[in-house]
């Protein structure tokens, strides 16, 4: 896919890859409660996005990156859930937590796609 300045954008694959997550995750009992939410850090520094807010049966809240390769080149999509990433992630979390009136429990979890296969990874990593 191309956009309109001419690069190749993965947008429509990301989003085929999302609503294959969240299908997945729905299926397992989780209740989806916000898709995207993004967060600034300011003009010129890079915020943070979750792709999926969920939440369990138990209450807890369930922050999940969703990420996609065609293959297990480089790792894999998993891999690719990096130092950086996961930085933009927790900031973007604790934005999302001062809206709410009491803390719950929390985790971070990863959907990793790789072509078909599918991989669920909970508590991928923690919040410090």
């Amino acid at each position: 896919m191309v956009d309109k300045t001419g690069t190749r954008s993965g947008k429509p694959r990301g989003d085929a890859a999302e609503a294959r997550a969240l299908a997945h995750l729905q299926e397992h009992g989780l209740r989806l409660v916000e898709r995207n939410y993004r967060v600034a850090r300011g003009p010129f520094a890079r915020g943070g996005e979750i792709d999926l807010v969920l939440r369990e049966r138990d209450g807890t809240l369930v922050f999940v990156e969703v990420r996609s390769r065609r293959g297990l080149a480089h790792g894999g999509a998993a891999a690719s859930v990096g130092t950086a990433k996961r930085a933009h992630l927790r900031l973007a979390a604790q934005h999302y937590l001062l809206r709410l009136p009491a803390l719950p429990p929390c985790r971070f979890d990863v959907v990793a796609i790789d072509g078909e296969r599918i991989e669920w990874i909970r508590a991928a990593f923690d919040a410090a």
